[in-house]
């Protein structure tokens, strides 16, 4: 990979000026290049490899979220995803310093899967929101689902509660992978230990994003999964205190 500044300078995959659903208000979206997770219902495979996207510089970020801070301020703001952001946790401290300068409101969407580092601690303290998607709630079943055990995420998830950092917890619903009753009761119990969850989110598997396997020449494993049915939503949303 080209040399770099990596405070001045990200892997980009994409932007998206008007998300909706990344985050309260309208918010800038910035999809960040790079993947440590294999989760098997990815639908932006194409933003694992880090060697993949392209340089964006701290600068020319900037200036396009100035463009439509009109937009976003002063309800929504600017959230980072992925791929997995925190990756790039140097350039974001630089990114989340400016934003909050600028009183833009900012917002990280990450798997937790990661060291809670003194550099994930000081991009955190100029976090507002961060949008936290619980992979699986059973460690062995989430290692065969992401790649990775769920300590990491769980702890990750307890160190904004316990910093006054509020979370939006997100669970993806795969029929035969999270669906199950008894996990999700776990994962209630789990939130409910938890301090700033400000929202609980849960999110319908699909499968739009199996072309990319496929253009890329890789199997799809989840390809016979259908998405969960609407009773099927109902009753996780019911066990996890959502309302309807």
């Amino acid at each position: 990979m080209e040399k770099k500044d990596l405070k001045q300078y990200a892997k980009i995959h994409s932007f998206e000026s008007f998300g909706t659903v990344d985050g309260p208000g309208i918010r800038y979206v910035i999809f960040m290049q790079g993947c440590h997770l294999k989760c098997k219902y990815c639908h932006n495979r194409d933003t694992w490899d880090m060697n993949g996207g392209y340089y964006s510089s701290l600068d020319e970020i900037v200036k396009k979220i100035d463009n439509y801070k009109n937009y976003i301020m002063p309800n929504g703001g600017v959230t980072v995803t992925g791929g997995e952001p925190l990756l790039q946790v140097h350039f974001l401290i630089e990114l989340f310093k400016k934003l909050k300068d600028k009183n833009i409101h900012t917002c990280i969407d990450t798997s937790g899967i990661v060291d809670i580092t003194e550099d994930i601690k000081e991009l955190l303290s100029y976090t507002d929101l961060v949008l936290l998607d619980i992979k699986h709630i059973d460690p062995i079943k989430c290692k065969d689902l992401v790649g990775f055990s769920n300590e990491k995420e769980l702890n990750f998830a307890r160190y904004l509660s316990d910093n006054g950092i509020d979370m939006w917890i997100r669970q993806v619903l795969i029929p035969g992978y999270t669906d199950d009753e008894n996990d999700l009761k776990k994962l209630k119990s789990f939130i409910d230990s938890l301090n700033t969850v400000k929202k609980v989110e849960v999110l319908p598997y699909h499968n739009m994003g199996e072309y990319k396997w496929k253009k890329l020449g890789l199997k799809y494993e989840l390809a016979n999964i259908t998405p969960p049915t609407e009773e099927q939503l109902k009753k996780a949303k019911q066990i996890l205190n959502i309302v309807i």
